[in-house]
């Protein structure tokens, strides 16, 4: 179905989670991302686009390597070097000021961003006409944290009284300001929010730190006078059920973690016209290493060896562990980044995998599922912790 009221429909692709950054255990991804990137510039140019949605968590940490900018500025304007116009808000993985400083200078190259949020007579939202004549209205919502919500609140004249409200409260009293002149029927009414809905899969990728509890917003919180959705703080692509319009996660669009492995990464086109459904499409996408489990003995991993070409490679070794046993598996298999042996059986009977180099994260819920504790708030917990001791510059991004 196309949709059209004697007009040309809108068509936008919606993208997110870049993560610019991100190493595999260590090693640079930096030629991944470009070449993602670039496919997604030449699957833009392609559909000839009207609209580009990169909503969010284009960096994978709030203080990236020049090396970071320079590839997500320069897609940025390679984007726009498709006549599309191009629309960027933050995501949780992002520093605002960073991005706030940055804004006035890719303005000239036909890109938009939005760092914080903003009422809708400001910045937060954006009217524009199409060349084909189609008025968009398109209501911007970045990441707000827990700590930021009382200053947009704030912002949008809330009494003191208010306060008291939880975190997804707010959320949704955002959500109401930004499209409370937004009718049905008058225009193509879109929204990109970095945000959890719930119903939404987090995939392997992402933490629980802003996806469980007060975080999460319903999905009942956006109004039917939408006509899409554009959310991103998920790597798996996705449709949220129970929204009154089509809400979409584009996922990222490389693999950010082993728990990923069977993703199908994409990006989004869609197509919306005034007062009708959007009608979405995934284009998948190809560029970038594919992540993969492997499991033998060390003879096992030897005839493997040549058939795993440049694949990013979890290995468990059906062998005790033994010193040397890793730098055994990684000369002959140069791509393993995680390797441990054979579980083992521990005095209570139980068995024990032997840890030979793997995430803190892994580590954590390990240590909490040996000792049969279930409560993800310890893990959100481990991860904020993990993530303020590793990014020193984490709490101005805050």
């Amino acid at each position: 179905m196309t949709p059209s009221r004697g007009s040309e429909p809108v068509k936008l692709l919606h993208t997110s989670d870049w993560h610019v950054g991100k190493a595999m255990r260590g090693q640079s991804r930096a030629d991944e991302h470009e070449a993602v990137l670039a496919e997604i510039t030449g699957i833009a140019a392609a559909e000839a686009v009207d609209l580009i949605l990169v909503t969010g968590d284009l960096f994978e940490t709030s203080a990236p390597s020049p090396e970071s900018e320079a590839i997500v500025y320069r897609h940025l304007l390679g984007l726009a070097g498709t006549g599309a116009k191009v629309v960027v808000i933050a995501g949780n993985h992002d520093n605002p000021r960073r991005l706030a400083a940055v804004t006035p200078l890719l303005a000239p190259g036909q890109v938009t961003l939005l760092a914080e949020p903003a009422k809708a007579a400001a910045r937060g939202v954006v009217r524009f006409e199409t060349p084909a004549g189609e008025a968009v209205n398109l209501a911007l919502l970045p990441f707000v944290s827990q700590r930021g919500i009382v200053k947009a609140d704030d912002l949008m004249g809330r009494q003191a009284a208010d306060h008291a409200a939880t975190y997804a409260e707010r959320l949704r009293r955002l959500v109401e300001h930004l499209t409370a002149g937004l009718d049905a029927g008058d225009a193509v009414n879109l929204l990109a929010a970095h945000a959890m809905v719930s119903g939404g899969t987090l995939g392997g990728g992402e933490r629980s730190a802003h996806t469980i509890f007060q975080y999460a917003l319903p999905a009942g919180a956006f109004p039917a006078s939408l006509t899409y959705l554009a959310l991103a703080h998920s790597p798996r692509t996705q449709q949220v059920p129970g929204a009154a319009c089509p809400a979409w996660y584009p996922g990222s669009p490389l693999a950010l973690d082993f728990g990923e492995e069977e993703d199908r990464k994409a990006v989004l086109v869609v197509e919306v016209g005034a007062g009708l459904p959007a009608s979405v499409r995934t284009v998948p996408l190809t560029a970038g290493r594919a992540l993969r489990t492997v499991r033998g003995t060390v003879d096992d991993l030897r005839a493997l060896a040549g058939d795993v070409g440049d694949d990013w490679l979890r290995v468990v070794v059906d062998e005790p562990a033994r010193a040397g046993l890793a730098e055994e598996v990684r000369a002959l298999l140069p791509n393993a980044v995680q390797v441990s042996a054979r579980p083992v059986e521990a005095e209570d009977g139980a068995p024990r995998a032997v840890r030979l180099g793997r995430s803190p994260d892994e580590l954590f819920a390990e240590y909490l599922a040996e000792r049969d504790v279930e409560d993800p708030r310890l893990l959100t917990l481990f991860g904020e912790l993990h993530d303020e001791l590793s990014d020193p510059e984490a709490e101005d991004a805050a």
